[in-house]
């Protein structure tokens, strides 16, 4: 797996269970509802850390790189 592939997997799961567990903790709301929000959130990680590939270096999910 090449290295960008593991940067985008790692944010993309840091996102996810920090937004299941921030909405989770604070609206105390449903399970399905507290995992669609965090699964929007982490596909949108993913759609950022693409992005950052086309606008900065190839090589690094971050855009400031």
């Amino acid at each position: 797996m090449n290295p960008v592939m593991k940067q985008m997997i790692e944010k993309s799961v840091a996102t996810f269970v920090q937004a299941f567990l921030s909405v989770f903790v604070v609206t105390d709301m449903s399970s399905a509802k507290t995992a669609l929000a965090s699964a929007v959130a982490a596909g949108l990680s993913v759609v950022k850390s693409w992005a950052s590939t086309k606008v900065g270096d190839p090589a690094s999910t971050n855009i400031g790189s």
